[in-house]
């Protein structure tokens, strides 16, 4: 015969505590991932005062609302322009009184004859020296007489050139034993405002070569001076002789 043993309370509890136990954990990882899931909405906020209170509290509720104030405008107060009328003119007297002032006669002194003194003439100012190039009238080589004054100065230079190629010495290069090649005699004179030759200038690659154009310079015929506004003048001008030795 068997039997019947009813089952404890405590022994029931013990039985399902473990259930329990678990649904609890269940239920908590629930309520966690809600926690977790759930986000704020988020609200921008522009700041439009410059200088904004260092703590703000904004609940997420709550609606913001900014409120732009109209500034002041100072009034201008308009001044009014005031024309003033000039002063009248007064009249004055224009009656002028003139002082005519008058000289006392002066006596008059006889002139004494043998009182003059006699001036000495002024000595004659020395005679300007000008370039050929830069001369107004040229001096005249003899044989160019009658010529306008550019055509006096070429046929100046081309009968100088003539003179030298008849009367200068061309062997005198290959007797004193100069080198083959080109050589040049620098000449420079001054025809004076009597229409002489002076101060003769020459450099010459040999002693004999410049003699040998001292003496022909010198053979030269007198020219007619040149002339500057009208008035005689010394000319300097200046002669290259060029020769080739081979």
């Amino acid at each position: 015969m068997m039997k019947n043993l009813k089952k404890l309370p405590s022994k029931q509890l013990e039985k399902f505590s473990t259930i329990f136990t678990q649904l609890g954990l269940v239920l908590v990882l629930f309520i966690v991932y809600l926690i977790l899931e759930h986000q704020t909405p988020q609200k921008s906020l522009a700041i439009i005062d410059f200088n904004p209170p260092e703590v703000m509290m904004i609940s997420s509720d709550q609606d913001i609302v900014f409120v732009k104030e109209s500034k002041l405008v100072p009034k201008i107060e308009r001044t009014s322009t005031v024309f003033v009328a000039d002063e009248p003119i007064k009249k004055v007297d224009n009656t002028i009184i003139e002082t005519v002032l008058v000289a006392p006669k002066e006596d008059l002194v006889p002139l004494n004859i043998d009182a003059l003194v006699t001036a000495e003439e002024p000595k004659d100012e020395p005679v300007e020296t000008l370039p050929f190039i830069l001369i107004e009238n040229a001096p005249v080589f003899k044989g160019c007489e009658g010529l306008s004054k550019e055509e006096n100065k070429i046929c100046f230079d081309a009968k100088m050139k003539k003179f030298v190629q008849r009367n200068f010495d061309a062997q005198l290069a290959n007797e004193i034993g100069l080198n083959s090649g080109k050589y040049r005699i620098s000449t420079q004179f001054v025809i004076d405002d009597q229409g002489n030759v002076v101060d003769i200038q020459i450099r010459a690659p040999h002693i004999k070569l410049k003699k040998e154009t001292q003496a022909l310079i010198e053979k030269l015929p007198k020219f007619t001076p040149g002339k500057q506004r009208d008035k005689a003048v010394k000319v300097k001008y200046t002669l290259p002789i060029s020769f080739r030795v081979d």
